[in-house]
């Protein structure tokens, strides 16, 4: 089973990474992709996937993290993304529920990442919240990038604009929590071919374990386990259909 979103790198995770891989073994979780959110965040990931052969990772600038760095210095990114380890660019998109950077700011580093995504030829991770409109409106632009909007916990009106662009969608661990039952219709309208499993780690912990502050990449099978009771397939079929499309969207090898 492949965790395709989460973040090794927060001392939350880093601090206790060879307890955390074990545990995910355990639970039959055998890779990972970590994600860089900024310029520094993105070497650190680089550098833990050339020590862990079964992470990969995708880097980029996060919304919330864009007023911190400098649009001169976005060229960067196309040098990191030369990398082996590094299969994407992302995350990256528009945060309106948070106010950390000016919506201008945003924008520009938003289009500056899908310009280099569509030079690279680069599938691209993106997060979106409170801005589905907004954040399609600037993607229609850029019509050659695939992409994942990962951590999907919108309405169905939006799952369906998402879709209808022809995009793949992220699920995480609030499609396990009680009081999400339109999340979960959206999972079952899901097409089979554009659906993902993803912790968003060390967010967002699934039930049965949500006690535990601390998400880590072992609980995408909580995750993986809901999904398949939603759509009436089986562990096993749940593992192979999200773990083919993480591979085709990725491009990871088998």
């Amino acid at each position: 089973m492949i965790d395709s979103h989460c973040h090794l790198t927060d001392p939350r995770l880093r601090s206790q990474l060879a307890d955390v891989l074990a545990r995910a073994a355990s639970h039959g979780v055998t890779r990972m992709i970590t994600i860089g959110t900024d310029l520094d965040d993105a070497r650190e990931a680089i550098a833990l996937c050339k020590v862990l052969p079964n992470v990969r990772c995708a880097v980029g600038v996060h919304p919330n993290h864009t007023q911190n760095v400098e649009l001169s210095d976005l060229p960067l990114l196309r040098e990191i993304q030369a990398d082996p380890a590094v299969l994407a660019l992302g995350e990256m998109g528009l945060d309106y529920f948070h106010h950390f950077a000016p919506r201008e700011k945003q924008f520009a580093v938003f289009e500056f990442q899908l310009q280099l995504a569509t030079e690279l030829g680069r599938p691209v991770v993106i997060h979106s919240r409170e801005a589905t409109d907004d954040t399609l409106a600037v993607m229609k632009k850029f019509p050659a990038v695939r992409a994942v909007f990962h951590c999907f916990t919108g309405t169905r009106e939006e799952a369906r604009k998402i879709l209808d662009a022809g995009y793949l969608m992220g699920f995480t661990g609030p499609v396990t929590f009680k009081k999400s039952d339109e999340l979960r219709e959206v999972v079952r309208l899901m097409p089979q071919d554009r659906l993902l499993v993803e912790t968003d780690a060390p967010y967002l912990t699934p039930e049965p374990m949500r006690k535990q502050k601390t998400n880590e990449p072992a609980f995408v099978r909580y995750v993986a386990e809901e999904v398949g009771r939603i759509k009436g397939w089986t562990l096993e079929q749940t593992d192979a259909i999200t773990t083919a499309n993480a591979e085709r969207f990725f491009g990871l090898k088998k």
